[in-house]
């Protein structure tokens, strides 16, 4: 198969998903004490905003289910539409949040629905990171991949910075109580918005020409992944497990804490953030290109170590009551973060057998965002709370980082494995 040359059109609508879906998983963090009050009202603001981060890791829990579906869309039926029926799932269940009654107008009723339609977000947004990568990647010349793919997790941390910005914007402009009634809907109205923008996008995309033409009426390719391709699946998430946990601490958990313990004011924090995720995604693409310059094992290797050893220190900036402190911790682990980011897509597609790939990567990127992404903030709240010791995340973020060296040095061999029998990538 000969590689194609894709479209600037093209790129923006293959990733535009993915905007959509770190946008509002972004707001739904940020929202968290918001949505803890408004949906699990509680005499114990740390038990509403627990309840909260669980709805968030329920919703990631649920792209396990997800990856299942897309998975066997991706490989069996194509990219294309997996892409788009992810996106219209997606920004509907943005819309329908949007219009949820609180706990104070039809009681426990709404916080069941929210489940219910953060479940089906988490489905839908299982097959969006996975199949608009491959499709990507499957499209580009070896020498640039790394480069081109780093396009998908680009947009996905602008949706970050959107998911981020719109907030602060709002909690500028709105006061408290305005934010606590009814500005909280705002952003997912936003996201609806832009979940309809990708679907008009997609509707001429071309489909990749690596889909496989065989026999369609055999074993689901998931199953087939997940019994002859476990182990492959075991080490996609060990890979990826530093990228979720960092991303989720520093961002999710990092941001409620702020408010809510050190008493920064969301404006402040939430400006932080923002130009923090704005930095990362800008240097996002740059790890790619250096990536296929030096080696997608590299690059990896010196973000892990990095990782390990810069960790505590950073996290302690992020701990001083200075501004200036809690901005340059945070900035050095998003610029750490954001180097796992850039090349993930690139190695997991990389790594996957073809007639299998959207099947693989899907796993392998959403059990690990099921089990140690969504859960990332809620295990940090509740390790804080119980043993008083500010660094337990650090333990959290270093432990996934030395586990996935291994993997790391792995990476060329895996990728070999993944081409044996097939000329073509």
């Amino acid at each position: 198969m000969q590689t194609e040359m894709l479209s600037r059109r093209s790129v923006v609508a293959a990733t535009s998903g993915n905007t959509l879906e770190w946008y509002d998983f972004t707001v739904y963090g940020f929202l968290a004490p918001i949505i803890g009050q408004v949906f699990f009202p509680s005499d114990d603001p740390f038990a509403a905003t627990l309840s909260a981060f669980a709805v968030l890791a329920i919703g990631y829990a649920a792209r396990a289910i997800g990856s299942l579906v897309f998975g066997h869309i991706g490989d069996r039926l194509g990219r294309k539409p997996a892409l788009i029926l992810s996106v219209l799932l997606m920004g509907g269940g943005s819309f329908a949040i949007a219009c949820l009654p609180t706990y104070d107008q039809i009681g426990i009723s709404a916080a069941v629905l929210l489940v219910i339609i953060r479940i089906l977000q988490g489905i839908s947004v299982a097959g969006e990171y996975t199949a608009s990568g491959v499709l990507i990647i499957e499209q580009t010349a070896m020498k640039r991949r790394a480069f081109i793919g780093s396009f998908v997790p680009f947009a996905m941390l602008m949706g970050c910075v959107l998911g981020s910005a719109v907030p602060a914007a709002l909690s500028t402009m709105l006061s408290s109580d305005q934010m606590a009634t009814w500005g909280w809907r705002l952003p997912f109205l936003f996201g609806a918005a832009v979940a309809a923008f990708s679907a008009i996008l997609r509707r001429n995309l071309r489909e990749s020409k690596a889909m496989p033409d065989g026999d369609r009426s055999g074993p689901s390719p998931v199953i087939v992944a997940l019994t002859q391709h476990w182990r492959l699946i075991t080490q996609m998430v060990i890979l990826l497990m530093p990228t979720a946990v960092i991303y989720f601490m520093i961002f999710v958990y990092a941001a409620s804490y702020l408010t809510g313990q050190m008493h920064v004011s969301s404006a402040k924090a939430l400006d932080i953030t923002t130009l923090n995720l704005l930095a990362m995604a800008l240097m996002v693409p740059i790890f790619g290109w250096l990536a296929d310059r030096i080696g997608l094992r590299t690059v990896f290797l010196i973000a892990a170590i990095a990782s390990v050893v810069l960790a505590a220190p950073l996290w302690g900036l992020m701990l001083e009551d200075s501004v200036l402190s809690i901005y340059l911790g945070q900035l050095g682990l998003s610029l750490m973060n954001g180097v796992a980011w850039a090349l993930s897509v690139t190695a997991l597609t990389s790594m996957a057998p073809r007639d299998l790939r959207v099947s693989t990567v899907a796993l392998g990127y959403n059990i690990c965002m099921a089990v140690f992404g969504g859960s990332t903030a809620m295990i940090a709240t509740y390790l804080v709370h119980r043993t008083g010791d500010n660094y337990a995340p650090v333990y959290y973020m270093v432990g996934a980082s030395l586990l996935s060296i291994p993997v790391i040095w792995r990476i060329p061999k895996l990728i070999a494995d993944a081409q044996q029998g097939h000329s073509e990538f």
